[in-house]
């Protein structure tokens, strides 16, 4: 049997690149490194498709989020694709016209935009969702409804609200793993 090898080199520099952006940080209130998340997110990613554009997307999703890189800068180092993936999984805090939004109009926002997305930015925000649920899900196993309170929305309802309307945003990847695990910790947590 002949070795066969797929080229990663792609994947590989986008996860030195979001590696070195979220270096130093901690995902919120879990004590240890903020990396673990995107790797997470682009491991469930793979489980539904090995495109590398994806792959690396989806490592990258919360860079221009939550670090001091730029559209520009993933542009220039990935490409368009790759950027434009990031962006549409990017929460952006204001109105077109610079208006702050709050929670709420942000997440409408973020939920009817994924709705009309195209399947491939469907895969990275599941990546990333799922990722998010099963972290809630594990300290909500462990603190119940004081979870809630390390969140800037304190109500359940508001993130059941929420989740739900992911997973239906997200429906078309129904069939996949990564789908039904995502509905089934929806409804183990939210009922």
């Amino acid at each position: 049997m002949k070795n066969q090898f797929l080229d990663t080199s792609l994947f590989d520099r986008a996860v030195m690149f979001a590696t070195m952006a979220h270096a130093g940080t901690e995902r919120r209130c879990k004590g240890y490194p903020y990396i673990i998340h995107p790797l997470e997110a682009a491991a469930i990613v793979a489980t539904m498709t090995a495109d590398q554009d994806i792959l690396a997307a989806a490592v990258l999703h919360d860079t221009i989020e939550d670090t001091t890189a730029t559209a520009e800068d993933l542009e220039r180092e990935f490409g368009k694709r790759i950027a434009a993936l990031v962006v549409a999984e990017t929460d952006d805090k204001c109105a077109p016209d610079g208006t702050p939004l709050g929670w709420h109009e942000r997440k409408q926002r973020d939920i009817d935009h994924l709705a009309a997305a195209p399947q491939d930015v469907k895969m990275v925000a599941l990546g990333d969702k799922l990722s998010n649920m099963r972290a809630i899900a594990r300290d909500y196993a462990v603190k119940g409804d004081e979870l809630w309170s390390m969140f800037h929305a304190k109500d359940k309802a508001t993130h059941a609200w929420r989740y739900r309307a992911l997973r239906d945003a997200l429906s078309s990847l129904q069939g996949t793993a990564a789908f039904s695990e995502f509905d089934h910790l929806v409804r183990q947590v939210f009922g």
